[in-house]
């Protein structure tokens, strides 16, 4: 397990998020105080840092970019841009292979250098977001590609909390 140096530690009078992978959640704080939380689904393949891993990186991050302000819950992405299309059950079953990545998108970036940002174990450039996903997909249970998945609606209302530069843990 990889233990955050005291120095890292976020401003203690402002907002960010903690990412428990054991629990399965993500928790806005402020300060140490928790103002709310949702669950989430991490990567199945478990943590770590590697490229091509298929895992859920661990350490700080920032929100790097915030996308789809303003667009309707089920609006579909694909390469962090707006497809046109809005995920609905006939699009699902012509497409029963593909990750959806719905509603909104939190792009983190590494802050620990050789950790989580540079070379192979790059976080950025492993494309690693908050996203939304479809309703029949379980929470609480580990099942994505290495991304944070959410329900739509919690996802929208973690987005009005989470502006880029937003300090985000994330932690087994």
């Amino acid at each position: 397990m990889h233990t955050p140096r005291l120095q890292a530690l976020p401003p203690q009078e402002s907002g960010w998020l903690e990412v428990d992978i054991t629990a399965q959640r993500v928790v806005y704080r402020h300060g140490e105080e928790s103002r709310r939380q949702w669950p989430v689904s991490t990567a199945l393949a478990g943590t770590g840092q590697q490229e091509g891993s298929g895992c859920t990186p661990l350490g700080w991050h920032y929100i790097r970019a915030a996308i789809g302000e303003g667009l309707p819950p089920g609006t579909v992405f694909r390469g962090r841009r707006p497809t046109g299309e809005y995920y609905n059950a006939e699009l699902a079953a012509a497409n029963p292979e593909r990750d959806w990545i719905l509603t909104r998108i939190l792009w983190l970036c590494g802050l620990e250098r050789g950790f989580n940002r540079g070379g192979n174990v790059d976080t950025q450039r492993r494309y690693i977001y908050f996203h939304g996903t479809p309703p029949d997909q379980p929470m609480g249970v580990p099942r994505s590609h290495g991304c944070i998945r959410m329900r739509d609606t919690d996802l929208l209302e973690l987005f009005k909390l989470a502006p880029p530069g937003m300090p985000v843990w994330l932690h087994s």
